[in-house]
């Protein structure tokens, strides 16, 4: 039984893939950049205390990922910020193979085009060697998301790492691929 590929996959395999090796001049396909990882990431340092609100936080990160998000816990305590350590903070997921394509396809094609006034992703946010990081300031734009059932607007960080060398490889990898970038 063979594993159907997601849209973007298949995309990325017979589309970008030739693109690529063109304009970077790769010989070999295997040196191509791809995508590793998609890391969402969301610090829930504000509903620390509250139980109940932490635990549909995660469930929100779940649903709109796929998968089961790891709670992430504070390594040291901030009597400024009333943080003891092993204190509940945040939650991330990683994402990879067919689930992190699908993601990265809702992103694109549901979820940005849903942010108010989006004129495209900031070009800058590389960090040097090759991934991505993007902020999205409200979980709304996930069609998974009902206006009605959340208790407060949480935005989330969403890093792509990718295997290209510099960051002039990973932009025209993710440019390929479709995310929408500032002119």
């Amino acid at each position: 039984m063979e594993k159907e590929l997601n849209r973007l996959h298949e995309h990325y395999l017979k589309n970008v893939i030739p693109a690529l090796q063109k304009e970077l001049g790769y010989k070999n396909v295997n040196a191509v950049p791809k995508i590793e990882k998609i890391v969402v990431n969301r610090g829930l340092g504000d509903c620390k205390d509250n139980t109940q609100a932490f635990n549909k936080a995660v469930d929100e990160l779940a649903a709109i990922t796929g998968q089961k998000p790891i709670v992430t816990t504070s390594k040291k305590s901030i009597a400024n910020f009333k943080l003891r350590e092993g204190m509940k903070v945040g939650a991330k997921v990683t994402l990879r193979g067919e689930i992190m394509y699908e993601f990265l396809d809702k992103l694109i094609s549901i979820a940005l085009p849903r942010v108010r006034d989006f004129q495209g992703i900031n070009p800058n946010a590389f960090d040097g060697k090759g991934n991505y990081a993007l902020g999205l300031t409200e979980q709304l734009v996930f069609p998974e998301i009902s206006f009605e059932k959340i208790d407060k607007v949480r935005g989330m960080d969403i890093i792509i790492v990718t295997t290209a060398k510099t960051d002039k490889e990973a932009k025209a990898l993710l440019e390929k691929i479709g995310l929408p970038f500032k002119a």
